[in-house]
């Protein structure tokens, strides 16, 4: 399995709007209040939206690709572009998703390895994300790499007023 990451440009806002709202909505919609979760979609993963955070200095969107197929993304956050934390010695990876038809594969393993070596070369203490409390599949995934709880915070889809773990990972000096 051929993975190669490719930092997100201005000029990737199309794709970037698809697959943020495909796989977010894949992972989510069902279990959600179908005109929350639209009046959330369309805003989160909006061009505009998305432009403003492409601009963002401190935020950094990565497709990854197997071969020409594009598999998933992620995105990070440092300094004051977390949505939570902001600490300087933090780093956040505020999303990160696979594709449903490349799901089960290790390219979520590669993906937050990947994302470690990031905040690693970065000299960052700690890597933190958000995620929703009834997402046990991806906390235990977490889990499994070395996270642990140590908060939570409010995560509103739409009207709704969501729960989220915050979980760290911490790098080793």
């Amino acid at each position: 399995m051929q993975l190669r990451l490719q930092k997100c440009k201005t000029s990737d806002l199309e794709l970037l709007s698809k697959i943020s709202t495909q796989t977010f909505s894949d992972a989510f919609a069902k279990d959600n209040n179908p005109i929350d979760f639209k009046s959330y979609t369309d805003l989160a993963f909006s061009k505009n939206t998305l432009l403003d955070q492409i601009n963002n200095p401190d935020s950094s969107f990565y497709f990854v690709y197997r071969g020409i197929d594009l598999v998933g993304y992620f995105k990070l956050n440092e300094n004051e572009a977390q949505t939570d934390v902001k600490l300087k010695e933090a780093i956040e990876l505020e999303r990160i998703y696979v594709l449903g038809n490349f799901q089960n594969l290790g390219i979520g393993k590669w993906m937050l390895n990947e994302v470690k070596k990031k905040g690693n070369n970065k000299r960052k203490k700690f890597l933190w994300l958000g995620v929703w409390e009834e997402n046990t599949k991806a906390i235990k995934f977490y889990q499994t790499h070395g996270f642990s709880k140590f908060g939570t915070h409010p995560y509103n889809v739409g009207n709704d007023k969501q729960t989220d773990w915050m979980m760290r990972f911490d790098f080793k000096e």
